[in-house]
């Protein structure tokens, strides 16, 4: 009996659980250093380019179009390049609305003459007051969002494409392990060749199709989280 009970309550508890059970006593794993693009869900970006404009043609100057450096630039421009994203993000938000609505309703019909027929209702029937209603209706509404988050870090990512335009896919990601508990760091986007500053590094503010993330898995981490199990109370349970 006890093992129907565990055969039935496994496909429940799923491959996150196993993971998570299989790390009992130890260290999470780090991931190993690797392509990014060898990852089963990597995909690569294509977005709207504009036409190819041709190349001039300068055979006596040395000077290179779109280079910084009289001889050469030694910042990121090629896929597998290493390029610094430096995250400095302090935003904050105060949102308060309230919303008062009332609303008072009265309707009142009757058919004091039809076709003469009134004559031929019941004498407890008054043909001028055949419907009254009236209804009332107070809505009070308040809601507030008080957001305030900061984040600054600095992390080298590797460019896994050059665009047909010239912009730059950068994909970053970095972990460390503290006590057990295991910080993942992801971004990734595509940037411009000229936002590169000069000592290699650009900022996130100037990457489009940003995606930032900041979590991590431990001890710490499974304290904090709800149980699987409360979860799924919380979506099913309709009240």
């Amino acid at each position: 009996m006890k093992i129907a009970v565990l055969l039935m309550l496994l496909p429940l508890v799923g491959c996150g659980a196993l993971a998570r059970l299989s790390e009992v006593g130890r260290d999470p794993s780090m991931t190993p250093t690797a392509d990014p693009t060898k990852d089963p869900k990597w995909r690569p970006i294509t977005m709207p380019m504009p036409k190819p404009q041709p190349s001039p043609n300068e055979p006596s100057a040395l000077w290179r179009s779109g280079s910084r450096a009289f001889f050469k630039d030694q910042r990121a421009a090629q896929v597998g390049d290493i390029v610094t994203v430096v995250v400095n993000m302090n935003d904050a938000a105060n949102l308060k609305n309230v919303t008062t609505a009332t609303r008072a309703s009265t309707e009142i019909g009757g058919i004091p003459n039809f076709f003469g027929l009134e004559a031929a209702l019941p004498k407890a029937v008054n043909p001028a007051s055949l419907l009254s209603a009236n209804s009332t209706n107070t809505n009070l509404g308040t809601g507030q969002v008080q957001r305030n988050e900061a984040v600054t870090l600095r992390l080298a990512g590797v460019i896994t494409q050059v665009l047909p335009d010239g912009n730059l896919v950068v994909a970053a990601s970095q972990e460390f392990m503290v006590n057990a508990e295991l910080r993942q760091l992801r971004v990734t986007g595509v940037i411009r060749p000229e936002d590169i500053a000069s000592d290699n590094t650009v900022l996130h503010d100037r990457m489009a199709e940003a995606r930032i993330s900041y979590g991590g898995k431990g001890q710490l981490t499974d304290l904090q989280r709800e149980r699987w199990g409360q979860q799924m109370m919380d979506i099913l349970m309709p009240f």
